[in-house]
C-alpha cells in the first residue's frame, strides 16, 4: 500500500458534484493538480473544513471514526505524514489511545500523534520482560541510559504496571495512558513544524505585524509548489507576500551560496527567489553542490536572483575539484580528463605546468578553495546572473496580488 490514508471525499453543500478519492500523503508533484480537482467540486479551501469524509481506507483502522465528519484536505495530508513515520509500536499506541479517548475530530487525532508515545500498549502478555522494558522507555520519552536498562527488572516493572490497574481494553491491545494529556499543539489552523521529506530550506512564516492571540507560526518547506506556498501563507493569515515575515529555521544550501545570501534578514518578497533557488538545488548531488560553491566564489553574485541563475546554469561551467595550480590542472587534463591518450612511458616529456597555464589563460578560469572553475557560456557572466526584466516585472506583480500566483517559478 503506497498510501497511509485513502479517503473518499464529497461536498456537503453540493452533493451533485459527486465524490473524489485521494491517497494521502499527496505526492508533491501531484499536489497542485489535486487541489485543482477539489476546487472544481467547490472544495479545497486552505483553512475551512469543507470536505465530508465518506470512506476511509487505512492501516490505522481507528481512523474509520472520521467517517461522516468534516475535514480540511491539508489536515488529512498532515495526519498521513505524521502516521507514515510511525513504527508498529507507535501505530498501536496511536490507535489504542484514539479508541480509549473516543476521538473522532481530526484536530484531536493530529494532536494525539505528538503524545501517544507516552502510553503503554500490551498486545502480548507472554513476554513480560519486553513489556516492562517498553513501559520503562515510554515513561522516559522513548530513551534510557544503557546502565538503566541493564539494571532494569522488566518482569517486575510489567507486573507493577498490570497490578496498578487503570487499563483499558481496546481492539488494538490493552492500553495504559500513563497520565498522558492531549496537548493542543495543533490549534486547528497552523500546523506544527514537521519535516516529512528532506528539503534544502525550512522557513517559519508569521504576519509582518506579528502573531494574533491564539495563532502560531506556519512553516514552509522549500522547494514547494505554488498551491503549497499560497495555502501556507493563508493559514498564517497572510494574503500578500510582502506582508510575510520569514525566519530561517534551517537550511542545507551549498556553503558558499549560503554565505552570499543574507539569510538572517529575510523578507516576504524574497520568497519567490528562495523557492526558485531551492528548486534548483534540491536535485543536486555532492558533486554539483561543490561545483556551485566554486562557481559562486568565481562569479561573486550580489543578490539572491544571481545565485539562482548560477544554480540553474551549472552546465555552462567546467569544474575540476581539488586542483589548485596550473600544473595540477594540466596533469588532470592530460592524464584523467579523457581528452588525450596518455602514455606513462612519456611521463617525463609532458609539460603539465605549461599546458595548464595555457588552458587557464584561454578559458579565463580561476583557482579557488574548491578547485578550478571556468565559464564557457555565450553571454557574459554578468549577463548570465542578471534576471530577465520580463521575469522581474512578473515577479513584482505576483508579490502585489492577493492571489499570490506563480510563486513556484
Amino acid at each position: 500500500m503506497s498510501y497511509v490514508i485513502k479517503a473518499v471525499l464529497s461536498n456537503p453543500r453540493r452533493p451533485e458534484c459527486g465524490q473524489i478519492t485521494i491517497p494521502f500523503p499527496i505526492p508533491v508533484k501531484q499536489y497542485d493538480q489535486t487541489i485543482g480537482m477539489l476546487q472544481t467540486m467547490g472544495l479545497g479551501e486552505p483553512v475551512d473544513q469543507d470536505c465530508t469524509v465518506d470512506e476511509v481506507d487505512s492501516r490505522c483502522h481507528v481512523l474509520n471514526a472520521l467517517h461522516g465528519t468534516l475535514v480540511n484536505v491539508d489536515q488529512l495530508d498532515y495526519l498521513a505524514k505524521r502516521l507514515d513515520s510511525f513504527c508498529e509500536d507507535e501505530d498501536a499506541q496511536f490507535q489504542a489511545m484514539a479508541h480509549k479517548l473516543e476521538l473522532a475530530d481530526i484536530k484531536d487525532l493530529i494532536n494525539l500523534t505528538f503524545c501517544c508515545q507516552q502510553a503503554t500498549v500490551i498486545t502480548d502478555f507472554s513476554d513480560l520482560e519486553a513489556v516492562g522494558r517498553s513501559h520503562f522507555m515510554n515513561l522516559n520519552g522513548g530513551s534510557a541510559k544503557v546502565e538503566e536498562l541493564e539494571n532494569l527488572d522488566g518482569v517486575e516493572t510489567a507486573l507493577l504496571l498490570i497490578d496498578g490497574g487503570g487499563e483499558t481494553i481496546t481492539p488494538y491491545g490493552v492500553v495504559y495512558d500513563n497520565g498522558m494529556v492531549l496537548e493542543q499543539l495543533y490549534n486547528g489552523r497552523q500546523f506544527p513544524a514537521y519535516l516529512y521529506d528532506v528539503h534544502p530550506m525550512v522557513l517559519e512564516v508569521t504576519p509582518a505585524g506579528g502573531l494574533t492571540e491564539g495563532s502560531n507560526p506556519e512553516h514552509l518547506y522549500l522547494p514547494a509548489s505554488e498551491q503549497q506556498i499560497k495555502r501556507a501563507l493563508l493559514r498564517a493569515g497572510i494574503t500578500a507576500m510582502y506582508d510575510a515575515h520569514l525566519r530561517l529555521v534551517f537550511d542545507e544550501l551549498p556553503e558558499k551560496a549560503a554565505e552570499t545570501l543574507d539569510l538572517e534578514h529575510l523578507h516576504g518578497d524574497d520568497l519567490p527567489a528562495l523557492n526558485r533557488l531551492c528548486r534548483a538545488i534540491d536535485p543536486m548531488g555532492d558533486a554539483d553542490t561543490e561545483k556551485l560553491n566554486a562557481i559562486v566564489l568565481m562569479a561573486e553574485p550580489e543578490d539572491m536572483m544571481a545565485v539562482c541563475q548560477l544554480a540553474e546554469n551549472l552546465a555552462q561551467f567546467d569544474f575540476v575539484p581539488g586542483v589548485q595550480t596550473p600544473e595540477e590542472y594540466g596533469r588532470h587534463m592530460i592524464r584523467q580528463s579523457g581528452h588525450f591518450e596518455y602514455d606513462e612511458n612519456l611521463e617525463g616529456f609532458y609539460d603539465y605546468r605549461g599546458y595548464g597555464e595555457r588552458r587557464v589563460q584561454e578559458e579565463g578560469g580561476q583557482f579557488n578553495e574548491c578547485g578550478y572553475v571556468a565559464y564557457h557560456g555565450t553571454m557574459t557572466l554578468d549577463e548570465l546572473m542578471r534576471e530577465d526584466p520580463a521575469e522581474q516585472y512578473q515577479r513584482k506583480q505576483e508579490q502585489r496580488g492577493p492571489q499570490m500566483g506563480g510563486m513556484a517559478q
